[in-house]
């Protein structure tokens, strides 16, 4: 299974942002600590005889704990469970001067990949977007990644406000000069309950439309496979090997499970899959795992409809996609596929090019990609 660590705290709000993130004037770091090892410790009870095969630290920003919190938390996963030999343990960080600082201190706590949070490679746009970091501190940041990791990956978002194509293919052309292995690459979207979101609604800016968002996207996959990363993932790109394998286990309907506040997990127990869901509040989320052990809400057990859609949404989103015989094995639903899928759309998704159906395989082509989010219900049954 895979572990995911939510550190809930950021330096500031980005005004795109719909994580669970909060920006505290202090935090008793000593009592997160005990709460992270208390909450684990709380899960391995529950969870006997795992083998642990990647540990992801998320946000919020992790990169701002104290290596030593992290330390800690690897310890107390390594005491708890088996931990694969070459397990892998991402942290994410921004590329400001202070964490970049700390960068040596988290190898040496146990993480052996760190995925920065670039967003941009210009001060303007990085100025749009809330950053805290400039052009410059991104460019060392990744550099520096480079010889204290073993393997890293950093972010970009694109579709930026008065952002045209060219400008984007010669930021790209830039980004080259600095990625190894791995590349996630994300749309900018307009979330609810953001300051975006409300700016964007008053007419403060504006996004390219969905025609233009489409050739982006387009643009974005041709010259990512003529620089020899082809997405693996709707949005992240990587040469063979290099994929992330925390999120693989997401996407291949995988366990894990989520730590910290408002994180989420899927486990198999006993026979059955379970949604887990920590409690949001960062305080209440504290108080809770260090008085009683955890702050997770009633698990939730998953039907076989809800498994299979779960499993086929996130299978869809590979470029391999997904085989009948692991959908169907890992939401057991034994002929799901007949079961819960229209076979006259599946086979309409086919003539269109949408969708690949072939060799008892699942896959989305680059169009399908497109359209996912509005091709996954036309496909399910009601």
């Amino acid at each position: 299974m895979g572990v995911y660590i939510h550190w809930p705290f950021c330096l500031s709000k980005c005004p795109y942002c719909d994580f669970n993130s909060h920006v505290r004037a202090s935090i008793d770091q000593d009592d997160w600590q005990a709460a992270y090892v208390r909450a684990i410790e709380e899960y391995a009870a529950k969870l006997p005889g795992r083998i642990v095969q990647s540990i992801f630290f998320g946000g919020g920003t992790p990169s701002l704990m104290p290596p030593q919190t992290a330390e800690a938390i690897i310890y107390a996963i390594q005491k708890n469970w088996r931990v694969s030999n070459d397990v892998e343990i991402t942290l994410e960080a921004n590329p400001t001067s202070v964490e970049i600082e700390k960068f040596k201190d988290f190898r040496s706590a146990g993480v052996n990949r760190v995925s920065l949070g670039v967003q941009a490679l210009n001060d303007k746009d990085l100025k749009f977007l809330g950053r805290e970091h400039s052009a410059v501190e991104a460019t060392r940041a990744i550099d520096t990644a480079r010889t204290v990791f073993d393997r890293y990956s950093f972010d970009l978002i694109y579709a930026r406000p008065e952002q045209d194509l060219k400008s984007w293919e010669r930021e790209l052309g830039d980004a080259q000069q600095h990625f190894d292995g791995h590349l996630s690459l994300y749309q900018l979207t307009i979330e609810r309950n953001t300051p975006f979101y409300m700016s964007h609604a008053q007419g403060e800016f504006s996004i390219p439309d969905q025609d233009l968002g489409a050739d982006f996207y387009n643009l974005t996959q041709d010259v990512m496979e003529g620089f020899g990363l082809p997405a693996y993932e709707v949005s992240n790109h990587a040469k063979p090997g290099a994929e992330s394998q925390h999120n693989m286990t997401y996407w291949r309907y995988g366990d894990y499970i989520g730590v910290g506040p408002g994180a989420h997990g899927r486990l198999r127990m006993n026979g059955q899959k379970y949604a887990t869901r920590e409690h949001q509040s960062p305080e209440i989320w504290l108080k809770n795992t260090l008085d009683c052990g955890g702050a997770a809400h009633p698990f939730e057990a998953l039907d076989e409809r809800s498994r299979f859609v779960e499993a086929l949404m996130m299978g869809l989103r590979l470029r391999g996609g997904v085989s009948v015989e692991d959908l169907e094995r890992s939401s057991g639903a034994a002929g799901g596929v007949d079961r819960y899928l229209h076979q006259d759309k599946l086979k309409e998704a086919r003539t269109q090019g949408w969708i690949e159906a072939k060799q008892d395989r699942l896959s989305l082509s680059r169009e399908g990609w497109l359209r996912m989010n509005a091709l996954i219900p036309y496909l399910l049954k009601d």
